[in-house]
């Protein structure tokens, strides 16, 4: 008797079993038409029912399909006068049962590929192949049924009390909203319009976490990665931006030399083009990475969402709020599956782009988007801010803490060096609703002596 034959039987005599795998099994798996069919039949039954069908059930609902010819049907027949409804060891019969659907899957996998390879599939081009192999190298069945809200209150309360892994900012305004910074499996979204400073945001982001020792992951689809490069070296050399290009080449290599000590991390930049890559390649580097330089970042930076492509979808085919969710939502489910934290940006509207409050509603092109992020906050500029040197924060949508609570708040700007730091807390005090909370008395006093973090951390 072949493994198709015994899950039939044991979909018909094991209620346990059956429901156990029904979720994971798709018809397809099936090598023999008939032994599908019997399948779906049963499937549509307990879906309906929410019990078992019995043969004579099954004998009545097969007369009834009308969609297979006389020899599909005197095979599934056939099939199910030889269904004994013995019942197999259910441990073994689980294993062999996963162990077949996840063969199963890669072999079909396989094929599906091999079509795409050959430009067969009208629907998905090549880029979508490591997600189609990847989705069916994950196939399990998952043995989590869920949390017992009286038998599983010892756990509960442990994680209560377990501290969650982070990775800080060198900001103190953004540690206050964040509890202490980025937890993994999470999205976080600045909001701005052209030229207000996403990429520098980022760029400041990747340079202080590489500092921290961590290693750090730069996609960029918008500039080139000699120019991510740059503005990063700006920031950690402590160079002007513009005169770059005309520092000499022994303290070029004496600045690197010096700030490879002062790390133990790693800086990645990768540059996709505009609109041609989704979290499939993405999830393809990152393979790379970990095979061929022994690289796992601990956070990752895209530059920017909106311009990366869904692995879902074709643009043409679907509308913008449609499209840039699916976007969203693929960057969020890498976040969870690498275990990482995924910074990334978006544009506001025309509307946006000018006002000194932006909201939540200003996000272009899809609302999608703060609905699929954890943290979303918008990047302010105006004629004053430029000014004094300064950019607002705006927090918009905050699953980490409340939102209320330091909901605007300013930072300083270097524009040369690609830089952000923070600003005394008199700056803070005229901002309206900001929510602030009491600065410590050890920071303050940190502000007598120094006007920035940042010259403290560069002295």
């Amino acid at each position: 008797m072949s493994i198709e034959e015994l899950i039939i039987n044991n979909l018909l005599s094991q209620e346990e079993y059956t429901r156990k795998v029904l979720p994971f099994i798709k018809p397809e798996y099936f090598t023999l038409r008939s032994h599908a069919v019997l399948f779906e039949l049963t499937s549509v039954y307990v879906e309906k029912y929410n019990v078992l069908p019995t043969r004579e059930v099954l004998f009545i609902e097969l007369d009834n399909r009308d969609d297979l010819n006389e020899q599909f049907y005197k095979d599934s027949r056939t099939c199910l006068e030889n269904v004994t409804l013995d019942r197999s060891e259910y441990q073994w019969i689980m294993d062999s049962t996963e162990r077949w659907c996840q063969e199963r899957a890669v072999y079909l996998a396989l094929m599906e590929s091999i079509k795409i390879a050959d430009g067969q599939d009208s629907k998905n081009d090549k880029g979508a192949i490591p997600t189609i192999l990847q989705e069916a190298l994950g196939v399990c069945f998952d043995s989590h049924v869920g949390h017992d809200y009286i038998e599983d209150s010892d756990a509960r309360y442990a994680t209560y009390h377990k501290v969650e892994a982070k990775i800080p900012f060198d900001l103190e305004f953004f540690n206050k909203i964040t509890k202490g910074g980025l937890p993994s499996k999470t999205l976080n979204i600045a909001l701005a319009g052209t030229g207000v400073g996403k990429s520098l945001f980022m760029c400041h982001c990747a340079a202080a976490t590489l500092l921290q020792g961590k290693n750090v992951l730069y996609i960029t689809l918008e500039m080139a990665e000699e120019k991510i490069a740059e503005r990063i070296d700006a920031n950690l050399l402590n160079v002007p931006i513009q005169d770059l290009s005309t520092l000499p080449k022994q303290m070029f290599d004496k600045k690197i030399t010096s700030l490879g000590t002062k790390t133990k991390g790693k800086l990645i930049i990768k540059e996709y083009p505009t609109a041609s890559a989704h979290d499939g390649h993405f999830s393809a580097l990152l393979s790379d990475l970990a095979l061929k330089r022994n690289f796992r970042p601990d956070i990752v930076f895209i530059d920017y969402l909106n311009i990366c492509a869904s692995s879902r979808y074709k643009g043409s085919l679907v509308n913008s709020y449609t499209y840039v969710k699916s976007i969203a939502e693929e960057l969020r489910g890498m976040a969870v599956k690498h275990d990482v934290p995924i910074v990334s940006a978006t544009q506001t509207t025309r509307a946006g782009y000018g006002s000194s409050d932006v909201d939540i509603t200003d996000t272009s092109e899809s609302f999608g988007l703060p609905a699929t992020a954890d943290l979303m906050f918008a990047l302010i500029s105006t004629e004053e801010l430029e000014g004094m040197n300064q950019i607002m924060v705006k927090q918009l949508k905050n699953r980490y803490n409340d939102g209320a609570s330091n909901k605007r708040f300013c930072l300083g700007i270097d524009r040369s060096k690609m830089r952000l730091y923070d600003v005394e807390q008199s700056a803070q005090d005229d901002i309206q609703d900001s929510g602030q909370d009491e600065v410590r008395p050890s920071i303050l006093d940190k502000f007598k002596a120094k006007k920035t973090f940042q010259e403290l951390k560069y002295d």
